[in-house]
């Protein structure tokens, strides 16, 4: 990996103006949206030319692909990107195609996740548009065809999901084959223990729903915040950034340095989540306000409210949380609650701890210009987000 000159501590002090951009700006520095884009479209058309072989009526899997891949912010993909600057990344060098590809099977893989995670949750929108499973049901019966509407839409879900996660290891596949054996092992690790990753969280999350809960607030959160870590955080910051400096040819030290800071932010960034799903403007999430309200997720945010309830507050919780016919008003009841109980207001100050620990940990590291002052920024922009 090229030295280069340790980044100044301005990223680190306080926000600055790069810190105070929005994340499409932040996304569209150096192209990056736009080359990310570009091998995702290519991804999808061959992905189109291969099942026009099979047979006309997967056309629709194509289509279902492409519109969820549209609405990706690609934050992933821009960590991954100026990972790669901050580890001595050169724009002119033609290896960046091979970062931007590295961040199109990112997208690819979030895709498959949350073509997936869709399913498990039951949840009828994502950004904004009717979930694939409920857009598949819904094919289904207009259509008048025969069996179960809901369990062909779900069906057709799991396998977009499979569709996606394989188009993942292609792209990365295809754009390793041009690097150093020693910085493909390394990125296969990287990209591999993620998917390992992200697919325990996502039981752990299963399975701590199906848990007791509301008598030991302590052992609750741990769990919670276990499955922030291992099914989101990581994925999410954590994983791109390493990522990104495996490509740049970073040692296995310096991979794992990335996640000092890429940890905790990941964290505040999934934390930052949990709040816009109950207290976000549904015309800018693209969900239902109070969604995970009636999903009934066990987020440190209601952990919190349990753990300060009073008893009548306490009952409300228990008794409403998880209710899929909770109407605006009833949301709003719980949203007192949660703001009442001081919830909210301890989980905004643990997203500016951890943020704080992770740009301490961030100002430790050895870093390249633009690089380092992006990743700030991007940090930022993903903890404070509105959508």
């Amino acid at each position: 990996m090229p030295n280069g000159t340790p980044s100044a501590s301005a990223p680190h002090a306080g926000p600055s103006e790069d810190e105070q951009a929005t994340p499409t700006s932040l996304v569209d520095r150096e192209g990056v949206r736009a080359g990310v884009d570009a091998a995702l479209s290519r991804a999808c058309a061959g992905l189109a030319d291969e099942l026009a072989t099979t047979h006309p009526d997967a056309a629709p899997l194509v289509r279902a692909t492409e519109e969820l891949l549209a609405g990706g912010k690609r934050l992933r993909a821009a960590f991954c990107y100026w990972s790669w600057r901050a580890h001595g990344g050169d724009p002119e060098d033609p290896r960046r195609d091979v970062v931007l590809r590295a961040g199109a099977a990112l997208e690819l893989f979030q895709a498959a996740a949350l073509f997936h995670d869709d399913v498990m949750d039951a949840s009828d929108t994502r950004r904004g548009r009717p979930t694939a499973h409920r857009a598949f049901a819904g094919l289904h019966h207009r259509s008048g065809w025969h069996g179960d509407a809901d369990r062909y839409g779900e069906s057709t879900a799991i396998l977009l999901g499979d569709l996606a996660l394989i188009g993942s290891h292609r792209e990365l596949g295809d754009a390793l084959a041009t690097v150093p054996d020693d910085v493909a092992g390394r990125s296969r690790s990287v990209f591999g223990r993620m998917q390992t990753e992200v697919t325990v969280g996502q039981y752990l999350d299963v399975h701590a729903q199906a848990l007791p809960w509301g008598e030991d607030p302590a052992a609750d959160e741990e769990r919670a915040r276990a499955v922030v870590r291992s099914k989101s955080a990581r994925y999410s910051v954590e994983h791109p950034i390493a990522l990104g400096a495996a490509l740049a040819g970073a040692d296995d030290a310096q991979v794992a340095a990335t996640g000092t800071f890429g940890l905790p932010v990941g964290e505040a960034f999934q934390l930052r989540d949990d709040v816009l799903g109950v207290f976000g403007d549904a015309q800018v999430t693209g969900k239902p306000a109070g969604d995970d309200l009636r999903e009934g997720k066990r987020t440190v945010l209601v952990i919190r409210a349990l753990a300060a309830a009073s008893p009548e507050q306490r009952t409300l919780l228990l008794d409403r949380l998880g209710d899929p016919a909770l109407d605006a008003a009833s949301v709003g009841h719980l949203r007192e609650v949660l703001v009442a109980t001081g919830a909210l207001a301890s989980v905004e100050a643990l997203i500016d701890d951890l943020t704080d620990r992770a740009f301490v940990a961030l100002g430790g590291v050895d870093l390249q210009e633009p690089g380092a002052q992006m990743l700030a920024a991007l940090s930022r922009a993903a903890v404070e987000r509105s959508a």
